[in-house]
Order: C-alpha cells, then sequence, then structure tokens
C-alpha cells in the first residue's frame, strides 16, 4: 500500500507540475535611453503580451525583459540566441541579419497606421544656425555608433547637404538620446541627432533645444531569434498584429504592430552603405 500511495503521489505531484510549467521567453532590447526608462517603457506591454500569448497556446507564459547595456551587446544577443525575440532600431536588424540571416521578423511598430517616424538635427534655442550648411565649423554630438538616427541617417542627411566630418570642428558619439540632446541644451555641442520623442519629452523638461531639420525613419522592427520555433513565430506574430492595449502600447508611443518584410528597411540599408561618403569628402564637394 505504501508502495501504491507512493506512485499515486509521484503522479499527481508530475500532473501538477506540468500544469503549472511555463513557457519562458527572453525579450531583448538595448539601452538607448536609461534602463530604467526602458523597462517603464517595455513591461506593460510584455505583460499583455504574456496573456495573449497564453491564451493562444494554452500555457502560461513569461517574458522577462533583457536590457543590453549598449547596441553591441544587444545585437550579439539576438544573433547568437541570448534572448527567443528583440525590439531594434532599423540599422541594428540589419547588421543582425547579415551576421545571422536565419533571424525572422515578426512585426514592426505602428506610427499612427503608418511605418514611418522622424528624426531630429537641433541646436541650442538661442543658436544662431538656421540651416544644415551653417554647421560646417561647428561642433556636433551623434548618438551610438549602430544606431539608425544617431548615425547613420544623420550623417547621410549631413552629407547630403554638402556637410562631412572633416567640415565639423569636433564631433563625438554619445551613445544616447538624451544624453545627445542634453549636451546641445548644455552648450557642449552645437548641434546634434536624435528621435523626435525623445527631442519632445527633453523640451517638456525645460532642456534648452530646436529643432533645425527632420528627417524620416522607418518605424523599428521586433525579431525572432534563430532558435524559436516556426509555431511561437507564427502564434508570436499574430499576438503583435492583434495587439491594440494602448495602455500596454503607451510606452512605447505607437499605436500597435504591422507586417514586416526585409525590403522595408531598404533606404535604411542604403544610407549604410553610403556612410562613407560622410567621412570621404572629395575635391569636387
Amino acid at each position: 500500500m505504501k508502495n501504491l500511495a507512493s506512485i499515486i503521489f509521484i503522479l499527481i505531484s508530475l500532473v501538477v507540475a506540468t500544469a503549472q510549467a511555463e513557457i519562458k521567453l527572453k525579450f531583448g532590447v538595448y539601452a538607448s535611453d536609461k534602463p530604467t526608462t526602458m523597462v517603464r517603457m517595455f513591461r506593460p506591454l510584455l505583460n499583455t503580451l504574456e496573456i495573449n500569448l497564453a491564451e493562444k497556446l494554452g500555457e502560461p507564459v513569461s517574458i522577462s525583459l533583457q536590457v543590453a547595456s549598449n547596441y553591441d551587446q544587444g545585437i550579439e544577443n539576438l544573433v547568437n540566441g541570448q534572448v527567443d525575440f528583440a525590439r531594434m532600431g532599423p540599422a541594428s536588424y540589419i547588421i543582425s541579419e547579415e551576421r545571422n540571416p536565419d533571424l525572422q521578423l515578426l512585426a514592426m511598430e505602428s506610427k499612427k497606421g503608418k511605418k514611418v517616424f522622424y528624426g531630429i538635427i537641433c541646436v541650442q534655442e538661442q543658436s544662431e544656425i538656421e540651416n544644415i550648411a551653417q554647421l560646417k565649423g561647428h561642433s556636433f554630438a551623434f548618438g551610438n555608433e549602430r544606431s539608425t538616427i544617431g548615425r547613420y541617417l544623420s550623417q547621410h542627411l549631413l552629407s547630403e547637404q554638402g556637410v562631412y566630418a572633416s567640415d565639423l570642428a569636433s564631433y563625438e558619439y554619445l551613445d544616447r538620446h538624451d544624453r545627445v540632446g542634453t549636451a546641445v541644451g548644455a552648450g557642449q555641442f552645437d548641434a546634434g541627432a536624435l528621435k523626435e520623442s525623445t527631442f519632445k519629452k527633453l523640451k517638456g523638461k525645460g532642456i534648452k533645444i530646436r529643432e533645425l531639420s527632420r528627417f524620416a525613419n522607418v518605424t523599428k522592427p521586433w525579431i525572432a531569434s534563430s532558435n524559436m520555433s516556426e509555431k511561437m513565430i507564427a502564434v508570436l506574430k499574430e499576438a503583435l498584429l492583434e495587439l491594440k492595449d494602448t495602455t500596454a502600447l503607451k510606452g512605447i508611443k505607437k499605436q500597435g504592430f504591422l507586417p514586416a518584410y526585409d525590403n522595408d528597411y531598404t533606404v535604411i540599408r542604403e544610407a549604410m552603405q553610403k556612410n562613407a561618403d560622410f567621412f570621404l569628402k572629395t575635391d569636387n564637394n
């Protein structure tokens, strides 16, 4: 009888353990703003996504948030499967996909139903600079060296307007959008490149900056690692495309998700390919 009771106890324990088992996923982002800000942005959305995935899969789902300290570490985490899926800037997606072609696009963020948002070239509020050409001889703050807005698109805009690296008095990469805007407002740099949402947030906090120019960017992709199963990819795509909860989406200031295709990022890929132009001023320029 004791053996029978032990067997029954073990079987019940196994059933309970199975019923309580969770599907555990790791979601990755990199710190384009302060890490605490990144957590506030994404945790409500991930909580909602956990519920939606659990309903679709019939099992509990938990999603942990992993904030990489920089762009390179975020790329490394996705490429090597240390996170199951990630949200990246377009340039980081292109770099990641080149390193691991088996990554898959899940969706891209919707900005009022569109796949476009903006980067800003800002100057100090009282600056006498009124156009891009007048940046010659002045200092400039870029974001991260892997940043779509903070480097590739802003440098592409400058070179198309006839301003090259050698024309600037100096320039530095400050890693984060908030650092760029704050440094320009404090007079440490004459101009800088940052995303529009951070520009508006800093303005709201009283940072003395103003918009000099703006340029279009493609919204951020959400990407599955090469370790994720096809079933999970399909369910996750569906859950993202159906997600309309305004409270959950408030943190990332988007209205939902749209289907994503690699050719959505062609314009970014071209700007990256032409990035050397910014550093190679010729006698004809």
